[in-house]
């Protein structure tokens, strides 16, 4: 019946018989394939809602038998820039590829990695570090499977696109701005009350709320608390003064939905600086978790009613030039231990809570190995517990939420270039899921959950 068609049917008939039949493959070998038109399927499980600190599982399906793929994942931040991985792979004997069973064969990563297309991720212009401004949406990952390896993948046989959140559901945002403290509350679902966390970001300055925001999925009430470059607050920290985080923490016990009697202190760099100050100082402190912190006060004076902390010394001779606009400074302040830098160092060995000390151990920023044993030294000198201290080897500065891309080198608000943290991107990316564990693990144990 089919030559009483129309020449233009029997035409269209074709092309669809042709598209609905994938190619026949000839597998010649073991380990040899040859090319099939058939799509792939790019799966990310869980499907559902998946927090950034969360991980996935990635598999590809409706290859051929060993077909050598090359897998690239990409995403934009919210100021356009470009962000990416790849890794080469080969499929198995059913044209399935699971990344939880499949070793990577090489490309921005090797060997047995999950989650490698998202910590491996680059970004397309050098020294620029990822960061979440708006935790009220998600970052999209673009997921591509293209055929073949090198030099250059061929055409693309599947895609998908995978949202990281920064809220879980059910977790709400509230602005703080409650006398002089610029903030924002993070709330578990449910009605409370929750232990109780202060976030204190870095250098960097601003309200930054990615940490607390996925912190607060973890049973707790956290507050990311800005204190200078923002808002009416201070453009800078020449001069900070401990009773605005005292303001701050008097806010957070006195929240109907945060339960006491005293709350934890989470810090980052100078963050972690500013824990350790506001330990020192100030009561009603339970437990801190300082990551790649320093005993000494840095930058600028830290007041508290009639007491000074002046700023350690620094040395701009032992600045050393990696290569043109960029640096390492992890020499350049003076020893506390001795002359008149001594007058800088935070007196730790005042304050009554439990401390936690998250290390990398390859951090360019500062010596934080040294400042978390001299930190140990002093409060055991008098009397006071033993903080647990987790050194990670091959980590850098700047140990964020899993998954977050390993960032070599990005500008330095502070030194006002271009400097290296220190890391490699494996060992780093390791060190960010454990210490996630670690100082969670913590939390519950000292405040409660």
């Amino acid at each position: 019946m089919i030559a009483f068609v129309p020449a233009a049917l029997r035409l269209s008939l074709t092309c669809w018989l042709r598209r609905s039949r994938p190619l026949q493959r000839k597998v010649v070998g073991p380990g040899a394939w040859m090319p099939t038109r058939m799509a792939a399927t790019v799966t990310v499980e869980p499907a559902g809602h998946c927090c950034w600190d969360e991980p996935v599982r990635i598999a590809v399906r409706g290859l051929a038998p060993h077909q050598p793929v090359t897998l690239r994942a990409s995403l934009r931040d919210e100021k356009g820039a470009l962000f990416r991985a790849h890794a080469r792979y080969r499929a198995d004997g059913g044209g399935e590829l699971d990344l939880e069973r499949a070793p990577a064969l090489g490309g921005s990563f090797a060997g047995l990695e999950p989650m490698g297309l998202i910590w491996a991720l680059e970004p397309e212009k050098p020294m620029r570090r990822l960061l979440k401004l708006d935790v009220q949406t998600p970052f999209a990952v673009e997921l591509e499977v293209l055929e073949g390896h090198e030099p250059e993948p061929r055409r693309v046989l599947g895609r998908a696109v995978h949202e990281r959140h920064f809220l879980r559901p059910g977790v709400r945002r509230e602005p703080v701005r409650a006398g002089r403290v610029r903030a924002t509350l993070f709330l578990p679902p449910g009605s409370g009350p929750y232990p109780g966390i202060m976030d204190i970001c870095g250098a960097g300055g601003g309200l930054q709320e990615c940490r607390a925001s996925l912190l607060a999925g973890k049973g707790f009430a956290v507050m990311a608390l800005a204190y200078f470059n923002y808002d009416d607050l201070p453009k800078n920290i020449k001069s900070l003064h401990l009773e605005y985080f005292e303001e701050a923490m008097n806010y957070l016990l006195s929240h109907p939905e945060v339960k006491g009697p005293g709350i934890g202190l989470l810090g980052h760099s100078k963050g972690g600086e500013l824990c350790m100050s506001m330990a020192s100082f100030l009561k009603g402190i339970t437990a801190a978790t300082i990551i790649n912190g320093s005993l000494v006060n840095v930058g600028g004076e830290l007041h508290y009613k009639d007491e000074t902390l002046p700023p350690v010394g620094v040395n701009s001779h032992r600045i050393k030039v990696v290569k043109e606009g960029l640096v390492d400074i992890i020499d350049i302040l003076n020893s506390p231990t001795e002359g008149p830098d001594q007058k800088s160092v935070i007196p730790v060995e005042r304050a009554e809570c439990t401390f936690l000390f998250l290390v990398g151990l390859d951090d360019h920023n500062w010596k934080s190995e040294f400042y978390a044993d001299e930190a140990s030294k002093r409060l055991q000198a008098h009397g006071k517990e033993k903080p647990q201290i987790i050194c990670y080897p091959g980590a850098g500065h700047l140990i964020e939420p899993p998954y977050f891309p390993f960032c070599p080198a990005s500008l330095h608000n502070l030194v006002g270039s271009p400097v290296i943290w220190g890391g490699e991107p494996r060992a780093h990316a390791m060190a960010q899921v454990d210490a996630w564990k670690q100082l969670q693990t913590f939390f519950h144990k000292h405040l409660g959950g």
